[in-house]
């Protein structure tokens, strides 16, 4: 119902709409000239200005579409730069000049003074007469007792397990509470050279002590990126109990020529090439990557490698002269945290 103050609503009618008449019907033919579409020239390919900025774009959006767009624009222009010199080198032939070598934090990295030159006597002196001496003169085998931090996790467990099916004559022990300034007597008593403890955190492996017997030194490393078996994928079958052959990376300072051969004297003198696996230990910009590998050869020319695992990374973060010692320990080196931030070109190892 309408009300008493209200007005009456007048329905609006729309005027229907002048259609211009074409202009041969006004007789103009001068028209006919001016509406045709003039030809205007293709746009050029889009190109951002030279002083442009993705980042002060606001809307999300349209951010991530101006980035995408950015980002093809440049591998075009990549793409069309190896065109050209690749016709360059063709059309030159063999006076081409050589190509140029990427510039790497590897190629780039800083002259260390520590560098171990293979043929100086000092450095032979002091291997003969170092920790590790006795193993390299072949008067004592490599025994090895894998132990964990206290109470550990069902992952942690499988890591030490697989890590004594790597390394001949391990064994695993629970640590059960004990010191390790207790066990390391027992170990020398009974004949061990190397106590390896591996430490978690959150059901996760993320450090490893290294302890070489009866004298030391005692390496402590952090543990990240750890793979078991199953989590890989296209792994070989289980290792063999042939003792493997051992591969040792870019060791190159004093410190890293220490690092290699305390991991060197983990396995025997003599690997059993019938079984045809390498432990690989490979050192790049302070990080230790290990491999476990089977090779397999295809033919005469041709090899092929299966991972067999576990792999994990390491990264030294002390090294202790004698066995562990957290209270009264003489440290040789320690890993300073800032370090690298002054120069990323640096490396100890």
């Amino acid at each position: 119902k309408k009300g008493q103050y209200d007005k009456p609503t007048k329905k609006k009618t729309k005027k229907p709409k002048k259609q211009p008449k074409p202009p041969h019907e006004n007789g103009n033919d001068s028209m006919i000239e001016k509406t045709e579409p003039e030809h205007v020239d293709a746009p050029a390919e889009f190109s951002f200005p030279p002083t442009f900025s993705v980042s002060e774009i606001k809307n999300k959006q349209r951010r991530h579409l101006m980035f995408m767009k950015l980002k093809q624009e440049k591998r075009k222009q990549k793409v069309a730069m190896k065109k050209k010199k690749k016709k360059e080198r063709d059309a030159l032939g063999d006076k081409a000049p050589p190509k140029e070598v990427p510039k790497t934090i590897e190629n780039q990295r800083v002259y260390d003074e520590t560098t171990v030159n293979p043929e100086d006597e000092e450095v032979a002196f002091d291997e003969g007469t170092d920790e590790f001496s006795a193993y390299f003169n072949r008067l004592t085998n490599p025994k090895v007792l894998i132990t964990t931090s206290d109470r550990p996790r069902g992952r942690t467990v499988r890591f030490c397990n697989q890590l004594a099916t790597v390394i001949p004559d391990a064994h695993v022990y629970y640590r059960r509470g004990l010191a390790l300034k207790k066990v390391i007597p027992q170990c020398i008593a009974r004949g061990f050279t190397y106590l390896m403890v591996i430490n978690e955190d959150r059901k996760v492996p993320n450090g490893m002590v290294l302890c070489h017997l009866p004298d030391g030194p005692t390496a402590h490393f952090k543990v990240s990126s750890v793979r078991l078996r199953k989590e890989m994928k296209r792994r070989g079958k289980d290792p063999t109990e042939h003792s493997p052959e051992v591969i040792l990376n870019n060791f190159t300072t004093r410190l890293g020529h220490s690092m290699g051969r305390l991991f060197a004297a983990l396995f025997p003198h003599d690997p059993q090439f019938v079984g045809r696996q390498v432990a690989t230990f490979h050192n790049q910009r302070d990080f230790i990557f290990f491999r476990f590998h089977r090779y397999i050869f295809k033919n005469e020319q041709r090899v092929g490698i299966q991972e067999l695992g576990p792999r994990f990374t390491l990264k030294l973060r002390s090294l202790q002269k004698g066995t562990f010692d957290s209270k009264f320990g003489e440290y040789e080196w320690v890993l300073k945290r800032h370090e690298n931030d002054v120069c990323r070109r640096r490396f100890n190892l």
